[in-house]
């Protein structure tokens, strides 16, 4: 399907916006496509799903979360799904695990909250991938700017951020 018929604004390299996440992506080769779509505050992956013309499934939320400890964490989630926190936090062997305030978490990463990219964070975390999202054979995930979708293997990002895969998602 071409971008047009997608209803976004797909780019060469060259016209994208240059943020940290795409210089990683760049400076690593990855094979990545870029997807401008119009932000809308709160719209989160729904919004960008419906403007990209994707299933949702395949929109890949980064998640800024802390533990217990106040210790921050990156959880990448499919689009139509939450995280457990309770197991989550079983899994990491602590009491809890929350969302983090937007402005810690945009002082952890260096993005605005709705443009947090999990590429080439301010402050290194440990990375938490849903493990279903290695079966889908693209994600879209954010590029480090609000509208601004990147599109990838989840393998690539595999290969780039090492995450750990958990099974901690459940239907919103």
């Amino acid at each position: 399907m071409e971008a047009h018929e997608l209803g976004t604004q797909s780019m060469s390299i060259e016209k994208q916006p240059v943020t940290p996440a795409t210089r990683l992506l760049k400076s690593n080769n990855s094979h990545f496509t870029g997807h401008l779509y119009r932000y809308e505050e709160r719209g989160g992956t729904a919004h960008s799903a419906a403007c990209l013309g994707v299933d949702e499934h395949c929109v890949i939320k980064t998640l800024i979360m802390e533990d217990d400890r106040r210790q921050p964490l990156i959880v990448l989630m499919h689009g139509d799904r939450k995280v457990s926190t309770r197991e989550l936090g079983r899994l990491l062997g602590v009491r809890s695990v929350t969302p983090c305030d937007p402005t810690v978490a945009s002082k952890h990463t260096g993005y605005r909250v709705g443009g947090t990219s999990p590429f080439r964070t301010r402050k290194p975390m440990p990375i938490y991938m849903e493990a279903s999202i290695l079966d889908l054979p693209r994600i879209y995930l954010n590029g480090g700017k609000r509208g601004f979708l990147v599109g990838l293997a989840p393998t690539e990002v595999q290969r780039l951020l090492q995450p750990v895969l958990v099974s901690v998602a459940i239907e919103e």
